[in-house]
């Protein structure tokens, strides 16, 4: 009777232990052993991926991840912010139990476009007046433009580097240069005034005239003398 009794305790031992092993068994975390991956970052507030699965946000420049070392290994991490490039990395290799292994992510900036800034700054204008249609308007030796019902209107930067000189030129004139001596303010109109003069003609020369050379003096002596004769033979009749 003694011995069945302790056959039964034995058993109930066994049975005993054998769920204790069971439920231990179910509590334990899948994949076996815990190790840590630890991802270090120079952004506070990044997003932390394991293969496409987020696992936290960096804090204080890091996050540590446990991982279970006989789990599937891990292959990727990812780092991402709005505004900054996103980090991707592969996993080299995975901690073993207890062991925590690093990696390290650096996000950059990304680049915001702008609009280029206008060179030179605010915009003003030189408004040439020219007394003849079609002239050409160069600044600093640069053709701006024509004139055009007797103006022409150039834009330029009030901070940008200034023109020195204009100079208004048309074919049949002579060139008219001047110096600028102030560069309008922004919104400001500058006028500047030309006046061009048509090139003087060349007068070709008068023909040579031939002098007519005078009579002998004998011809005009025989001359009177027919005359004389002529006369008083006519008073004799």
């Amino acid at each position: 009777m003694k011995m069945n009794r302790f056959y039964l305790a034995s058993i109930a031992v066994v049975l005993t232990l054998a769920c204790f092993s069971v439920v231990s068994a179910a509590e334990s975390p899948i994949g076996g052993n815990q190790g840590w991956i630890t991802v270090n970052c120079n952004v506070n507030g990044a997003q932390v991926y394991f293969d496409g699965t987020y696992e936290g946000m960096i804090s204080g420049g890091v996050l540590t991840v446990p991982v279970y070392s006989t789990g599937t290994p891990l292959k990727t991490f990812t780092v991402s912010k709005t505004g900054y490039t996103t980090y991707t990395a592969p996993i080299p290799a995975m901690p073993g139990k207890g062991q925590t292994f690093d990696v390290y992510a650096t996000l950059n900036p990304v680049a915001v476009p702008t609009t280029p800034a206008v060179i030179g700054g605010g915009q003003g204008w030189y408004v040439v007046n020219c007394n003849v249609n079609g002239a050409t308007v160069s600044f600093n030796n640069q053709v701006v433009g024509v004139i055009t019902q007797g103006t022409l209107t150039v834009p330029v930067y009030t901070t940008g580097t200034p023109y020195t000189t204009y100079t208004v030129s048309m074919n049949g004139y002579l060139p008219y240069t001047a110096t600028l001596t102030s560069v309008p303010a922004p919104g400001q109109s500058i006028n500047l005034y030309a006046t061009l003069n048509p090139t003087q003609t060349a007068i070709p020369p008068m023909p040579p005239t031939t002098a007519k050379s005078p009579l002998p003096l004998a011809l005009i002596i025989i001359g009177l003398g027919i005359a004389g004769t002529i006369s008083i033979r006519r008073g004799r009749f």
